[in-house]
Formats: structure tokens, C-alpha cells, sequence
């Protein structure tokens, strides 16, 4: 079986240090199912392969069985798929000669393990019980682009159909122990079997390879059951661990660090301006359906509905308790009903693709990019630009440059505790021009609240077109 992954960043042998292997050797490990190699079919500035080849030993494997023979004709044991499909041997095999990479460690670049790659993940015959949709709903929530052909049954007898197997290709910007880890998990997912025995140790390495990005994956309990092997009990005990709450109110607090943001910004105004800045747009536009994304409590919303230009109005949040508290706001339970009927609230998060949000005249982001990891930042352009494909997208973010002059912020801070990063006025419009250029849009920036001649307005807006 195979599985290659390649890169095209800068230098491209760089993927060497990573996986700590030297793009100039051959490497083999023994396992007790097989040979694992690792070569490097192309090392170049431009691109860079690491191809793993691992040769299953079938007779082996039945020579090394425990316990019962199991189901199935005795010839099942010799003849199979398990040479020639990715599947939880794999995983084992890129635990072992991949350990160091996959925990995010490189003793000669250590600064290198953190940065986000363009990646492509490569994985000729892949079994897929699901089919390619379920593929597409494991990896595409992380951030992938997945590229699957299905293999036929025979080539000889096309009427018999495609067969339970695909060749997949993943391909995303982020980091390898990430894409590492992603693969560790999900190849004996998709795959709905293991090749050993699965214990209470199962439940440790699941937690230790998916506990920062399973929880919050929307597809977690099938992931944890089919990685568990369909044992009810472990699956109880996985599940509840990633379900554990932490002693604090995620919600509560960003509402505490919302207040502390407006008394920052509140000299002038500049909640008022935005909203303001982005009503003008919308309406110059002529936008008649507009999805407001990440409404928060909805004050956009409460605005656009106001003007009877927008016939269709919605809101989305990733957070109950912000629609919620949007409901209130507008007034829900008392609103007229040929009012109501323009508004819709919706659940959803911003990094996963959700068809109900596609084909709107405008989206807005008020004050959201910056709340996302960087490192997810290319799965929210894909779900939004890429997915969803609103005619116009309005984007604001804080200028960090203005940050200077609130005079209650400390220097270095940013001005909400939950922000992950605030670009300045080049790194935004460097971002909103990748963004443009990926997708099929124009790009023009436009200033928000009193502009500054030395660092610029407090915040800065894109409008983005096709």
C-alpha cells in the first residue's frame, strides 16, 4: 500500500526536516505485518514528495494471529485487500516512523513544526465505507479540498459499478503534524475496521491524537465509534471525556471581553460607525438578501431590518446563546409576523461548508476573522468564498496600527482577549488579495472611524465582488 504526501512551499525540502527523514535515503522499518518504506520519489526547491510503501505480508499475518480465526471462508485470511489499501496498518506504521513529526518536533528547525504548509496528502486506494460523501464530511470540516475517483469493480464490466475503494487526494494549508495526526485518526475510520484487538489504551490515543479538533468535529461520535470498533462501552467513555466541560462559560466570556472591547473603542463610537459604514455599502450595492456571519447579538440584523430594501435577512453564529440573546434583541417573540418572515436564525460554523448559506446577494463579517486561529483561516475562505459564494462579501477587522491610540489599552494587547491575531493595514490587504485572486473576486478597502495620517483608521473594511 501506499500513501505520499508533497509540498510546494519554500524550499520544498524543508517537508525532510519535518518528517525527519533525508530526502537522499531509503529508509525501512520492520513491522510484524511487513517491510514500511520510506523514500522520496521527488526532492526539489519547487516540490518535495515522501512516499510510504508498506508491503503487508498475508500469510504472515495469519502466522502471527491471536485468538479466534474469526468470520469469513478460511481463504479470507490469505487472500484480501489489506496489501493494497490504506488502512489502520498504515496508521500504526506512520505512528512509528512519523512519531516526532506527528507530535509537532524538529530539533534542527523548531520554528518549523508550527507553520501552516500547502500540503497534499496522496493515498492511491483508499477503502471507503460511506462512500466518497463520507470523505468529503470527515476531511472537509478540517480544512481540506478532497479530490476522490472512485475504482471500478472490474474495468472489464463497467455495467458492475464502482467498488467501496477511491483514490483520494487531500490537499490544505496547514501543518504537517496536523495532516499527520488527521490521517492517524480517520484512515481506520473510513476504513470501519482494525487489524488488532481494541482495548481501554484505544481511548489514550485517541484523546492524544484528536482532542484538540475532534470535539468540535461534526461528525465526532461516528468518528469515535468506528475508531473504537463499534465497542459500546469505550465509545460511552471517549465520548464523555471530549464532551467535558471546562469550568468556565465560553459564551459568558466572550460576552465579558465584547464589553471590554466596546469601552475601549466607545470615545468614538466606533460600533456605531461600523455598522453605519456597512448598512451604506450593502445598500449601494443594491444586496436585497444579506447573511450576516457570526451575528453575534444581532445588531446588523435589527439594522437591516429596518429598511425595507432587504427582503431576506439571516443570521448565523456558531453559539446558541448569541442567537439566543439575538432573538432578544429583535424581539422575536413579539415581532410582526410579514416581519418574521424576512428573518431567519441559524447555527452553523463559519469553517464548515453549509449549502443553507449558499447564494446570497452579500455576507458580512463584522469583527470576526480575527476571532479564528490562523491556522483555520483557509477552511472559513473556503466555506464562505469558495462554498458559499455570496455576490459581495463585506469584511471588517481592527487596524492594529490605530492600537496606539486608545489610550486604556496597554501596549502590545489586543483589543478583545479572545482575538487570535489583528493585522495591520498590509497584512490585511495582502490577505484580501490572496483571498480574491483564489476565489474570483475584486477586492476594494474602505476606511472606518477618523482616519489617522500617521497609523491609519481604527478599523478597516474590504468589499469584496464577482
Amino acid at each position: 500500500m501506499l500513501l505520499s504526501i508533497s509540498t510546494t512551499h519554500r524550499p520544498a525540502t524543508d517537508l525532510g526536516f519535518l518528517l525527519h527523514k533525508n530526502p537522499a535515503n531509503v529508509r525501512t522499518v520492520e513491522f510484524p505485518f511487513g517491510p514500511a518504506h520510506v523514500f522520496y520519489p521527488e526532492a526539489s526547491e519547487e516540490r518535495c514528495t515522501a512516499t510510504v510503501l508498506l508491503e503487508i505480508d498475508p500469510v504472515g499475518l495469519v502466522r502471527n494471529r491471536k485468538g479466534p480465526a474469526g468470520a469469513g471462508f478460511a481463504l479470507a485470511h490469505y487472500v484480501n485487500d489489506r496489501p493494497y489499501v490504506a488502512s489502520s496498518f498504515m496508521s500504526v506504521v506512520l505512528a512509528k516512523l512519523f512519531g516526532t513529526a506527528m507530535a509537532g518536533r524538529s530539533k534542527d528547525r523548531p520554528d518549523l513544526p508550527e507553520r501552516s504548509l500547502p500540503l497534499e496528502a496522496n493515498v492511491p486506494v483508499l477503502p471507503c465505507r460511506g462512500g466518497e460523501p463520507l470523505l468529503r464530511r470527515l476531511f472537509e470540516p478540517l480544512g481540506y479540498q478532497v479530490h476522490a475517483t472512485p475504482i471500478p469493480l472490474d474495468d472489464r464490466f463497467p455495467s458492475w459499478g464502482s467498488s467501496r475503494y477511491v483514490s483520494a487526494t487531500l490537499q490544505a494549508q496547514t501543518r504537517v503534524a496536523d495532516l499527520l495526526t488527521h490521517l492517524y485518526v480517520l484512515l481506520p475510520v473510513l476504513d470501519d475496521d482494525k487489524h488488532y484487538w481494541v482495548t481501554e489504551d484505544e481511548v489514550e490515543k485517541l484523546m492524544q491524537r484528536g482532542g484538540t479538533w475532534l470535539p468540535g468535529h461534526p461528525e465526532r461520535d461516528l468518528i469515535v465509534r468506528r475508531y473504537l470498533r463499534h465497542q459500546k462501552g469505550l465509545t460511552t467513555t471517549a465520548l464523555a471525556r471530549l464532551l467535558e466541560e471546562d469550568q468556565r462559560d465560553p459564551d459568558v466570556e466572550e460576552a465579558t471581553y465584547d464589553r471590554e472591547e466596546e469601552a475601549v473603542e466607545e470615545r468614538i463610537s466606533l460600533n456605531t460607525q461600523r455598522i453605519g459604514s456597512v448598512l451604506a455599502v450593502l445598500k449601494s450595492i443594491g444586496a436585497r438578501r444579506v447573511v450576516d456571519l457570526g451575528c453575534g447579538e444581532g445588531r446588523l440584523l435589527r439594522e437591516l431590518l429596518g429598511d425595507p430594501q432587504f427582503a431576506e435577512v439571516v443570521g448565523v453564529d456558531v453559539s446558541h446563546r448569541a442567537l439566543s440573546a439575538a432573538a432578544r434583541t429583535l424581539h422575536l417573540d413579539r415581532m410582526p409576523e410579514r416581519q418574521r418572515e424576512r428573518l431567519q436564525l441559524l447555527q452553523s460554523s463559519l469553517t464548515y461548508r453549509d449549502r443553507r448559506l449558499a447564494g446570497y446577494d452579500a455576507a458580512t463579517l463584522l469583527e470576526v476573522i480575527e476571532h479564528v486561529e490562523p491556522s483555520r483561516l483557509p477552511a472559513l475562505e473556503r466555506a464562505v468564498f469558495g462554498a458559499a459564494q455570496p455576490a459581495n462579501v463585506i469584511v471588517t477587522t481592527p487596524n492594529a496600527e490605530y492600537n496606539v491610540r486608545f489610550e486604556t489599552l496597554p501596549a502590545g494587547e489586543f483589543r478583545h482577549r479572545d482575538h487570535r491575531f489583528e493585522w495591520t493595514r498590509s497584512e490585511f490587504q495582502e490577505w484580501c488579495e490572496s483571498v480574491a485572486g483564489e476565489h474570483g473576486y475584486s477586492v476594494r478597502h474602505l476606511a472606518i472611524g477618523p482616519e489617522d495620517a500617521e497609523v491609519g483608521p481604527p478599523t478597516q473594511m474590504a468589499v469584496f465582488s464577482r
